[in-house]
């Protein structure tokens, strides 16, 4: 632009806005992107709640007693779980879909900071993940099957509505780590590896010794705990929350990372 300033055109030189550019305003346009692409949204409501039908509605379920409820509801927690990550990670690794548009490399030359960027992908992808968790557990209101106080319906979705946080972290590494082509492949393939790893669809009382021990340092082992502590209680490990909050900051650190080096391309 004529008259325009170097300094102006540098995206360097420019005031950081308020949050790093965090608003709701983007969030809700995020949003409404990921909803448009169908096929993800059937995928991720689909699948669990399919899960769930198969294996969580035998009649022995229903009398089984687990903790403060039955059976039943363990693995409807357990597959709202498997849910709530897949949507988290899918909604997060759409940035592969804009890495190929070239939508990252304009980012460039705005003031969003990818932090903030990172904070915007992340919130959406949560919405993704709250309507997994609500989808399971409707089903399992309509089937009569699940049975557990209110209080523990209440604590164990919140649990898997905010913790699945981790995978929408997950999801927005891998999605800036590798290509477009092959990033649904990979994510597709660890969650089942960390669902198997953590005691998702296995319990871990079934596993050896040294697989119990190295369970424990998987991404959804401290996840998997918490999310079914209000149902079974018992004694609470501190290792669980450890494990969450390690994992979380290394998938930030590492899309933060990838974010700067795609943007940086220009």
């Amino acid at each position: 632009m004529p008259g325009a300033s170097t300094a102006s055109l540098d995206p360097q030189a420019r005031s950081v806005p308020p949050l790093g550019g965090f608003s709701p305003g983007l969030v809700a346009i995020e949003l409404r992107r990921l909803l448009r692409n169908r096929r993800t949204v059937i995928f991720t409501l689909v699948v669990p709640v399919l899960f769930f039908l198969l294996f969580g509605l035998n009649s022995a379920y229903a009398t089984n007693r687990v903790g403060d409820g039955n059976e039943s509801a363990f693995i409807m927690i357990s597959m709202a779980l498997y849910g709530a990550v897949l949507a988290t990670a899918s909604g997060g690794a759409m940035v592969s879909v804009e890495r190929l548009q070239g939508w990252s490399r304009q980012l460039r030359i705005t003031p969003l900071q990818p932090v903030a960027y990172i904070a915007i992908k992340m919130a959406t992808s949560l919405a993704l993940g709250l309507l997994a968790v609500v989808a399971v557990f409707a089903v399992g209101v309509l089937t009569h099957k699940p049975a557990m106080p209110l209080g523990t319906w209440l604590a164990s979705g919140m649990a898997l509505w905010l913790g699945s946080l981790l995978f929408a972290a997950f999801g927005l590494f891998v999605g800036y780590l590798l290509p477009s082509e092959n990033v649904m492949q990979i994510i597709g393939f660890s969650l089942m590896l960390f669902s198997f790893g953590g005691g998702l669809f296995i319990p871990l009382s079934q596993f050896s010794h040294p697989l119990r021990v190295l369970a424990t340092f998987t991404p959804l082992y401290g996840l998997n705990q918490l999310v079914h502590y209000p149902l079974v209680q018992g004694g609470f490990h501190w290792s669980w929350v450890a494990n969450l909050v390690v994992w979380l900051v290394l998938f930030v650190a590492g899309a933060a990372w990838r974010f700067r080096k795609d943007t940086a391309r220009v």
